[in-house]
């Protein structure tokens, strides 16, 4: 059947089911968003806390994710989405065990958060370096930003259902549920054609011989990326409004239950809604992007961070439920222009070569939002919550201004 324009990526038999793939995966991740935060807000009353779990989880993604993009190139990409996919399923079904054994502590989560960070540092550079072997060079900005569209569609449900789960049946069901949809993700991705890799190692060489040759493309990477300015750029402002525009997601199930709620099963329903509701202006966001022809993207780019700067700045200063809901809707818009333009350039202007090495390294965002989350998380002990969450709000406003006057190049990307 003629499908309209949105969708021509679907034509293609394999993104199909790499984005049926995707969205059992991220289904999982976006419902751990809500019950693992809970959880560890839940067992210490912390915002700190809150905040270790996810550096927990943020450490391995950045030392380790350059190995991930040197796996990207070096080795199949579907291969190594699978090994994640089953690792990530025995994790989630660990924390499911621990917590219906009445074992589940702050170590274990933490122990559990550093290992997930160490699977998704390992496959997920392999994950976003596969979008153009599923969907072709000339379909690039539509099929990255369908997938940003699918990827926002799990964070409508899949935290609602999270939240849900464990307001009715507690935290043991909700990672038993993750589990579940790791599997279905397994299964899926079994239907992708097998692809050699785009830059495979020599054969026949010593484990010695393989580590400086994966050293070797690691800091080769380095250096294509010094040499050029376009990477240099995107990932540096991909960095900043990261560290500035994300950790309201982390930091929410615990705000909700400072600010909104009265009990750990009303927080995480309340929670897992307002991140729905931010996934519904996301989803607005990633389908005008699809429709889009690919020009002015960086204007675009960073008149997304403006975007998400605004809506968590305001998010920030209410008490109402419902104004709160409407400004995160605002938060989703900005961060799905953010997210699905910084991607969709850096596969435009990169060389194939070295692909997933560039993506690991834009991959790393996700430590630096970690990272950024714990410091937020030590600033409200001190401070308050709402003074710590519109201040990155403030930050990520200012620094997109100064972008978008000091760097032209960023402003004239198409």
């Amino acid at each position: 059947p003629r499908l309209p324009h949105t969708l021509d990526s679907f034509y293609n038999r394999e993104f199909r089911w790499f984005y049926v793939s995707m969205l059992g995966h991220m289904a999982s991740m976006n419902m751990q968003l809500v019950i693992r935060g809970l959880l560890a807000y839940d067992l210490t009353g912390s915002y700190a806390a809150l905040g270790l779990v996810g550096l927990a989880g943020a450490l391995p993604m950045l030392v380790l994710a350059v190995f991930g993009g040197v796996l990207a190139d070096r080795l199949p990409k579907k291969t190594v989405m699978q090994v994640g996919q089953l690792a990530s399923l025995a994790n989630a079904a660990a924390m499911a065990f621990l917590v219906f054994a009445g074992l589940m502590s702050i170590e274990w989560l933490l122990i559990t958060a550093a290992l997930q960070g160490t699977v998704m540092a390992l496959m997920m550079p392999a994950r976003q370096a596969m979008l153009p072997e599923v969907a072709g060079l000339d379909r690039m900005m539509n099929a990255v930003s369908l997938n940003m569209a699918g990827m926002n569609s799990m964070r409508l449900f899949a935290p609602a259902l999270g939240g849900f789960i464990v307001g009715f049946f507690g935290f043991g069901w909700g990672f038993t549920v993750m589990s579940g949809l790791y599997f279905v993700a397994f299964l899926t991705m079994a239907q992708v054609t097998w692809t050699p890799p785009s830059a495979p190692g020599e054969l026949g060489q010593s484990a010695l011989a393989t580590g400086r040759s994966a050293l070797a493309d690691i800091w080769g990477g380095l250096v294509y990326i010094r040499h050029e300015p376009r990477m240099r750029i995107l990932l540096g402002i991909t960095f900043v409004t990261s560290a500035f525009g994300m950790p309201i997601q982390f930091l929410l199930p615990g705000y909700v239950a400072d600010i909104f709620a009265d009990d750990a099963g009303s927080a995480a329903t309340l929670a897992g809604l307002l991140l729905s509701i931010s996934a519904i202006g996301a989803l607005a966001g990633a389908l005008f992007l699809a429709t889009i022809r690919d020009k002015h993207r960086g204007v675009l780019f960073l008149g997304g961070a403006a975007t998400l700067g605004l809506g968590v700045f305001l998010f920030a200063q209410t008490d109402n439920y419902v104004l709160a809901a409407m400004f995160m809707m605002i938060v989703g818009l900005g961060s799905a222009f953010r997210m699905a333009l910084s991607q969709g350039l850096l596969h435009s202007y990169v060389d194939n070569a070295y692909r997933g090495r560039v993506m690991s390294l834009f991959m790393t965002q996700m430590a630096m939002m970690q990272f950024s989350t714990f410091i937020v998380g030590l600033v409200a002990e001190a401070v308050g919550i709402r003074i710590a969450i519109a201040s990155l709000g403030l930050l990520l406003i200012g620094v997109t201004a100064l972008a978008t006057v000091f760097i032209p190049t960023l402003r004239r990307l198409d």
